[in-house]
C-alpha cells in the first residue's frame, strides 16, 4: 500500500484501497475472498466477507468520505436479508456467525443511516430489520458477543426500527460481570487477557459511550478505557509494533483499533498527540509488510500470509476485522485527534507488572512481555504456544508448530520443552503463576510424573530464567530463545550458548548444550524461515536447577555489546 498514513484523508484513502479488490456477488450480498474454510457453513463466510469491510466503510461515510460501490452495499443489505432471494444470508441460530456479522449492520445504521438505510425501500428496510432482530431471539456466545446485540438494537434505534431495550440492558448488565479491576476484563469466563479485552471489550464499550454520552454506563466505559490505556501503551513498540500474543492474530492492525476507539469516545487517556501517533505508526508499521494476497486481498496470517497460525473460525474474510483502526473516520476533520500534531510513544515504565494478565512489559528497543501463561479451555490451535510461552516479542513475535515429531516441527521458542522418547516435546500448557514484583512465577506440568517451577526475570537487556525440574524418569529439555530470521545471520552454537543473527540464549547451569535449530518454514509468525538458538539438556531422575539467559535485540551494534558481556550465575537471585 503506497500511502503515507498520516492524515485523515491518507486514512480515507486507506479504506477505499482495502475494499477495492473485494468482488461481491450479482445481488451484492456476499464476498467470497478465497478458497479456504471455517468451521462455520460458507454462506456465513461470505456474509463476514460482505459485513466486515463495514467496520471501516460506516466511519468512512459518517466522516463524510466518499465511496464509489455505497450503490453496490444497499444491494447487498436488500438482497441478503430478502428470504426469497438466492443470496439470503439465512436464518441465524444460538451462537451462530451470523450473530457477529449482524454487529457490523448494526453500526452501520448507528454510524451513517443515510447512507446504509434511508435510500432502502420501506420493504426492504422492514426485512432488513426484522433478520437483524433475530439476535434478540438466540444465545451468543457468552462474552464479548453480548455487545453484538447492543451494537444492532442501537443502529435500529437509530433509524426508527423496532428494536428491543430490555435485550439491550440485559446484555449489558452481563458484561458487566466480565469488569475485573484497573480497566481490565476477561472476555467471558475465561482467564484470557488479549487483544479482545482492547478491541472488543473496551472497543465496543468506546462505540456505546460515543453513541451515548450522557448514561452513567458511558461513563464507566470512559473511566475504564482511560485507566486500562495506561497498561496497554506498554504492548507498543516506539516502531509501532505491536506485541503479538493469544488469538485471532490476523485481525492484524485491529490491534491498535483501541486508540481510535479513545477518540470517538472523547475520552483523552493520553494527549491526543500520543494517541494519534500509537495508532498511525502502528498501521505504518503493517503497510511494509506482504499482508495482501496476488489478487491484493488481505490474507490469512500475520507478518505474512499463513494459516498454520490460524483459528479454527478464520474464514478467508475474517482479516477485515482489521478495519476496526479506521473509527476514528467518523469523527470530523477539526476534531482535536486529527487537528493534534502527532506525538512519539508516551513514556513508558522500562519495567510494567500486569497483574490481570499474568505479564512484566520490558519496554526498550523492543517490546518484551515475560508471561506466567494463560489458559483457554475451549482450546483454540497452538493454545499453549499462544499464550503461555515465557516470552512475546514485539519484533520477534512467536512460533507455532507445525507437527508433533522432533525439535524442528515443534518450534519450541520461549519454551522449556520436555520429552521422555526425545521425539515427542511438551511445553508449558496451563499453570499456576503470579507475578512478584518484576518476577514473573509459575508451576506447570507437562506430563505425568513431571513438574516445574519457574521464574522469569528481567536484566535488561537480557532477560534470565530459571526452573526447578523434578522427574520421575530421565527426560530431555530443550528450551529456545526468541526464533530470529536465519536468512544470512551470523550462527554460533557451543558448550552453553546458541545465537541466531540478533538472538541468542547462554545456559548459567552448565549443563546443557548449545544448538541452533532450524525451524520449520512457516512457523514464525513474522519471519517465515527463522534459526532457534536452543540449550539442550539430559536429565536423570530426580530433581534438577536449569538456568539460562536470554538476549534478542534488533539492533546488531547493541546485540554484539550485550552478547560480549552475558550475565552470569551471580546475577542469579539465591534458591
Amino acid at each position: 500500500m503506497d500511502n503515507p498514513l498520516r492524515t485523515r484523508d491518507d486514512l480515507q484513502d486507506a479504506v477505499r484501497a482495502l475494499c477495492e479488490p473485494l468482488t461481491h456477488s450479482p445481488g451484492g450480498a456476499r464476498v467470497k475472498v478465497g478458497t479456504t474454510a471455517a468451521h462455520f457453513d460458507p454462506e456465513a463466510a461470505e456474509l463476514e466477507g460482505f459485513a466486515r469491510p463495514l467496520w471501516g466503510l460506516a466511519p468512512l461515510a459518517a466522516g463524510g468520505g466518499e465511496y464509489a460501490d455505497w450503490p453496490v452495499y444497499l444491494d447487498g443489505l436488500t438482497s441478503g436479508s430478502d428470504p426469497g432471494h438466492a443470496e439470503y444470508w439465512g436464518e441465524a441460530r444460538d451462537h451462530d456467525q451470523r450473530l457477529v456479522e449482524m454487529a457490523a449492520i448494526g453500526f452501520a445504521l448507528a454510524l451513517a443511516p443515510e447512507r446504509f438505510w434511508t435510500p432502502l425501500r420501506p420493504a426492504a428496510q422492514e426485512r432488513l430489520a426484522a433478520w437483524l432482530d433475530q439476535i434478540n431471539h438466540r444465545t451468543p456466545a457468552d462474552n464479548n458477543w453480548h455487545f453484538f446485540r447492543v451494537l444492532v438494537n442501537l443502529g435500529l434505534e437509530n433509524v426508527g426500527a423496532p428494536h428491543d431495550p430490555e435485550a439491550t440492558e440485559k446484555a449489558l448488565d452481563r458484561l458487566e460481570e466480565f469488569y475485573l479491576a484497573d480497566g481490565w476484563y476477561s472476555d467471558g469466563a475465561t482467564e484470557q487477557r488479549d487483544y479482545y479485552i482492547p478491541f472488543a471489550m473496551h472497543f465496543y464499550g468506546l462505540i456505546y459511550a460515543g453513541l451515548r454520552p450522557g448514561t452513567p454506563r458511558a461513563a464507566r466505559f470512559r473511566e475504564r478505557a482511560a485507566v486500562f490505556a495506561r497498561d496497554f501503551a506498554t504492548w507498543f513498540a516506539a516502531d509501532g509494533a505491536a506485541v503479538p500474543y493469544g488469538r485471532s492474530l490476523t485481525y492484524r492492525f485491529a490491534q491498535a483499533a483501541f486508540w481510535g476507539a479513545l477518540a470517538f469516545a472523547g475520552v483523552e487517556a493520553l494527549p491526543w498527540g500520543q494517541v494519534k501517533g500509537l495508532l498511525l505508526r502502528h498501521l505504518r508499521w503493517w503497510r511494509g509488510r506482504p499482508i495482501f494476497q496476488t489478487d491484493g486481498t488481505l490474507s490469512i496470517g500475520y507478518g505474512y500470509a499463513s494459516l498454520n497460525m490460524a483459528e479454527a473460525y478464520n474464514s478467508p474474510g475474517s482479516p477485515y476485522w482489521a478495519m476496526k483502526a479506521f473509527l476514528p473516520l467518523a469523527l470530523p476533520e477539526d476534531h482535536p485527534f486529527w487537528q493534534a500534531q502527532e506525538e512519539a510513544m508516551p513514556k513508558v515504565p522500562a519495567l510494567h507488572a500486569l497483574p490481570h494478565a499474568r505479564m512484566v512489559m520490558m519496554s526498550g528497543s523492543h517490546v518484551t512481555a515475560l508471561c506466567g501463561g494463560q489458559w483457554a479451555s475451549w482450546n483454540p490451535r497452538h493454545v499453549a504456544e499462544k499464550y503461555a510461552k515465557f516470552a512475546y516479542s514485539s519484533h520477534f513475535g512467536f512460533s507455532v508448530p507445525t507437527g508433533s515429531i522432533g525439535l524442528r516441527q515443534a518450534a519450541a521458542d520461549s519454551m522449556l520443552a520436555l520429552s521422555d522418547d526425545g521425539r515427542h516435546w511438551r511445553v508449558r500448557e496451563e499453570s499456576e503463576s503470579k507475578i512478584d514484583g518484576h518476577v514473573v512465577h509459575s508451576r506447570w506440568s507437562p506430563m505425568p510424573g513431571v513438574e516445574v517451577e519457574t521464574w522469569l526475570i528481567p536484566h535488561a537487556p537480557w532477560h534470565l530464567r530459571v526452573h526447578r525440574l523434578t522427574c520421575d524418569r530421565t527426560v530431555h529439555s530443550a528450551e529456545g530463545g526468541f526464533a530470529a530470521d536465519r536468512n544470512g545471520a551470523v550462527v554460533e552454537a557451543g558448550a552453553g550458548s546458541a545465537r541466531a543473527g540478533v538472538s541468542g540464549i547462554v545456559d548459567l547451569g552448565g549443563e546443557r548444550a548449545g544448538e541452533m535449530i532450524v525451524v520449520d518454514p512457516n512457523t514464525n509468525l513474522i519471519v517465515p524461515r527463522t534459526g532457534l538458538p536452543s540449550l539442550l539438556g539430559e536429565h536423570p531422575p530426580g530433581e534438577h536447577w536449569l538456568a539460562c539467559a536470554v538476549l534478542a535485540d534488533p539492533d546488531p551494534a547493541a546485540f554484539e555489546a550485550a552478547w560480549a558481556q552475558p550475565p552470569t550465575a551471580a546475577d542469579l537471585p539465591p534458591r
